[in-house]
């Protein structure tokens, strides 16, 4: 099965390259002025012996035929000719043109590195040279001066055009999903205001690298803060992908798809229903069927229905018929009958009774993260959001993810 959660890339990497030129082309006329128009102007305000160095290479840019590669050939010289803060400032903005005039990425980022060193850029104009310096250095793969760059933009008040964002992706770039996810954290944490993207990009590089604890991290941390049937599939469909489960783990998971609405193929319903066991869980195997049936995933003719559902319709009666022998067997026996009690009542839908069962499994030794599982289970079905999420988060071992997921949307019928 393969995914494709977003388009391409986020916002905020989507065509970085012919953005960035654009802003930096904008920003030209406010930030370049006509420094090489009128290198004498500088004369006044640079040391002497740079003023001498900058005047033959801004001749070479002068007039109606202006020579830009010759400059920069020539830039080293203005780099050794500088003295002061104020020669710095005037050779990273002539840098920043001759970057901007010959499309050289490289240089625009190093004029603008320069006249930030230089001290020079007025207060207002910090954050958005500093937000230059971070995506020029993303677009050079340069992740972790990126980073350095855009957190100074963010903390200089500078938020447009998503900094946050183009932080995620270097992390992304970088296949650190684990880092990119610890830092969505810091974003919570603060207050940030969150895009879907951010956590749709982990996501989806968490699936594509096979990586189950980084995409259970991403899953939880979407559906917590952008719930919805949309977003629960999507996450739980990684999950059903990734997560190591057996086969009662599996319909556990398969459990939670089906509340949220998030079984979208054939093949999840298929997988429920066997593991459900239509000689077991009969009524509940009923119900996925007719959900099926109504989603047009199964037809009245179609050989696997018909076959299963002549099961289940046999099975059922005498799973209520025999309902309370069940649970005094359940009652009196092993932990396994109490176990396959406690699945006859969740099959239908007596999750007060099942939920007593599953603790009697557990109990009489049963095993733990299974017992555990499906008492919280059958809480989070009866509205006992609170006490559920305690329950859940008890359970360890390849139970666990299934587990947090319960107990993630038991937060959100909570309430958050």
């Amino acid at each position: 099965m393969s995914f494709s959660f977003v388009s391409g890339r986020t916002k905020s990497a989507r065509g970085l390259a012919s953005r960035f030129a654009l802003a930096l082309a904008l920003a030209g006329g406010a930030v370049i002025g006509s420094a090489a128009a009128a290198p004498a102007a500088y004369a006044q305000d640079n040391s002497r012996g740079f003023a001498n160095a900058y005047s033959p290479v801004a001749a070479l840019v002068a007039g109606e035929m202006p020579n830009w590669p010759a400059a920069a050939a020539q830039f080293e010289t203005l780099v050794a000719a500088i003295e002061n803060e104020d020669d710095r400032n005037i050779a990273g903005n002539f840098a920043l043109q001759i970057g901007s005039n010959t499309s050289n990425p490289a240089f625009q980022r190093r004029g603008l590195e320069m006249m930030l060193q230089s001290g020079k850029v007025e207060p207002a104009r910090i954050g958005q040279f500093n937000y230059f310096v971070g995506t020029l250095a993303y677009q050079a793969n340069d992740y972790a001066a990126s980073r350095t760059a855009l957190q100074a933009a963010i903390a200089a008040g500078y938020t447009q055009d998503d900094p946050y964002g183009v932080i995620m992706e270097s992390y992304i770039k970088e296949g650190r999903v684990d880092a990119g996810l610890d830092y969505l954290d810091t974003l919570v944490a603060g207050g940030v205001a969150l895009d879907q993207n951010w956590f749709l990009r982990s996501l989806q590089q968490s699936y594509d690298g096979g990586l189950a604890a980084e995409s259970l991290r991403a899953s939880t941390l979407l559906v917590t803060h952008f719930p919805g049937a949309e977003n629960w599939t999507k996450s739980l469909q990684v999950m059903n992908e990734l997560a190591e489960l057996d086969g009662q783990g599996q319909l556990d998971l398969l459990r939670l798809m089906r509340s949220t609405q998030a079984m979208t193929q054939r093949s999840e319903f298929v997988r429920y229903i066997e593991n459900a066991d239509p000689r077991i869980m009969s009524n509940e195997v009923l119900s996925v069927l007719a959900e099926g049936l109504a989603a047009e995933h199964f037809t009245t003719g179609d050989t696997y229905y018909t076959e299963v559902k002549a099961i289940a319709d046999t099975r059922a009666p005498v799973d209520r018929r025999e309902l309370e022998q069940t649970v005094r067997e359940g009652q009196a026996g092993t932990a396994m009958d109490a176990s396959v009690a406690g699945d006859v009542l969740y099959s239908l839908s007596d999750f007060a009774r099942a939920e007593m069962m599953y603790q009697q499994a557990l109990e009489k030794g049963g095993d733990r993260d299974t017992a555990l599982t499906r008492v919280g289970m059958a809480q989070v079905m009866q509205g006992n959001y609170a006490v559920a999420i305690a329950t859940l988060g008890q359970v360890s071992g390849n139970r666990q993810p299934v587990a947090t997921l319960w107990a993630t949307w038991a937060q959100e019928k909570m309430g958050g």
